[in-house]
């Protein structure tokens, strides 16, 4: 599977959590300790319009109708799902450029991680592809620290390094991957 094929794959399993979230679960805490059900999907909704348009394939507006959250993640994947969205530098409305291929890990990066945010905040089960996985694991292995500087992920949580893949990757994002409410 090539880069550009794996956000279509991480959409699946978070739009069907997000479909199942209840109205009384909006108040509940989630793995990401400053947000909320409801501020998480705040945030998703903020953040999403400007990873689309760094893909130089979308203007970062969603299509009308329907859960915009939904509709957030069916533009972020029309976006990346171009390989060439993949290539050279972009932006995200900012002054600095980084490689396409970054944000575009980004993205699809977001999809996954707050898609299990939102599922373990509600009680759900999740699961993504073992491929999708590992390109995940490795992309945020190589932009960790970065991550941290920026304040998008918290100080690493151990995670041994024989646990599965998913797990390991949260850990590098600052996420407990047995965390409970």
């Amino acid at each position: 599977m090539q880069e550009h094929e794996l956000i279509a794959v991480a959409a699946p399993p978070t739009l069907a959590v997000i479909r199942a979230i209840r109205a009384d679960q909006l108040g509940a805490s989630t793995p990401c300790a400053e947000y909320d059900v409801r501020g998480l999907i705040d945030h998703m909704l903020h953040w999403g319009p400007s990873l689309a348009r760094a893909s130089r394939h979308s203007d970062g507006e969603a299509q009308p109708g329907g859960d915009p959250l939904e509709r957030q993640i069916d533009q972020l994947v029309a976006a990346w799902s171009v390989p060439a969205a993949w290539q050279g530098v972009t932006s995200m409305g900012g002054p600095h450029e980084l490689p396409a291929r970054m944000i575009g890990a980004m993205a699809t990066g977001e999809i996954v991680v707050h898609g299990w945010d939102l599922a373990r905040a509600t009680g759900q089960q999740v699961s993504w592809a073992e491929p999708l996985i590992e390109f995940l694991y490795d992309e945020v292995a190589k932009t960790a620290e970065l991550g941290r500087e920026m304040r998008a992920y918290g100080a690493e949580f151990p995670v041994p390094r024989t646990a599965p893949a998913l797990d390991r990757m949260l850990g590098l994002t600052g996420r407990d991957p047995h965390w409970t409410s």
